[in-house]
């Protein structure tokens, strides 16, 4: 039985922290969002669509009032701009990021290529620009923490998502070459790979995601939530450098 010292130690609270969720209307991010919410945390989040932006606050409403958000492209510099500004006024200082906005996509034989570039503009140069102004926040302070979710496709490399396949991996070797250049910052850096994982970028209908879960062959979006909150709330000794979360009967 721990002691409420060691219970201190051993899990670090969330309650009053500010964070930014890129992505945090759909999916991943949602449910994220509303774990993070309902533990106390301050958040920002924003996504593509006003429809679904109304929807995920109408949601995470129910468990605080705490929640800023926008509508917001990751690829568009100008929103980027706007999302920091946003968070400046409302959130103050930034203890976390979660690196999260991205899109799926096939093959380059399956993309023309302005496709092709708004995919590597959104899984990759996105990444980078939220991680650049949240570093850029984080290091008077000496502390912040940036979680990226990956996916574990950056170590699949199926052949019939390429470009999904090139932005991932891009994120793989940036999350660690971030890591060593802002630990000494008191910055950590936590990259998160999912395998399959139920949400809205599956092309499987919802009824089909539910059987596949069932089956133990797909997650769900909760369950890397879940996996957020656990690398969050390590004491600041801990660095979880890289998880890979997969379903226990996906087959690699």
């Amino acid at each position: 039985m721990l002691t409420s010292e060691q219970q201190q130690d051993h899990f670090a609270s969330l309650q009053g922290k500010n964070i930014i969720i890129t992505g945090g209307t759909t999916g991943i991010g949602l449910a994220t969002t509303i774990l993070l919410a309902s533990k106390g945390a301050k958040l920002l989040i924003f996504g593509r669509g006003q429809s679904e932006l109304n929807n995920a606050l109408k949601e995470i409403k129910k468990f605080s009032n705490k929640v800023f958000g926008l509508t917001a492209d990751v690829s568009v510099k100008e929103d980027v701009k706007r999302v920091f500004d946003l968070a400046d006024r409302e959130l103050g200082e930034i203890d976390v990021l979660i690196d999260n906005a991205g899109l799926g996509a096939g093959g380059i034989l399956d993309e023309k290529y302005d496709e092709q570039e708004y995919v590597v503009q959104t899984n990759l140069i996105g990444y980078l620009a939220f991680a650049r102004g949240a570093v850029q926040r984080m290091r008077a302070r000496r502390e912040g923490h940036i979680v990226i979710v990956g996916s574990m496709s950056a170590n699949v490399r199926s052949g019939s998502s390429s470009i999904y396949v090139a932005s991932k991996a891009g994120i793989q070797g940036f999350s660690e070459a971030l890591r060593k250049e802002v630990n000494s910052l008191g910055i950590r850096v936590s990259l998160i790979e999912p395998g399959e994982v139920g949400t809205d970028m599956n092309s499987l209908s919802v009824e089909e995601q539910h059987r596949k879960q069932a089956m133990l062959k797909q997650l769900k979006a909760e369950d890397i939530a879940d996996c957020i909150y656990y690398v969050l709330t390590r004491p600041k000794r801990v660095d979880i450098v890289e998880v890979r979360i997969k379903p226990l009967l996906q087959i690699i």
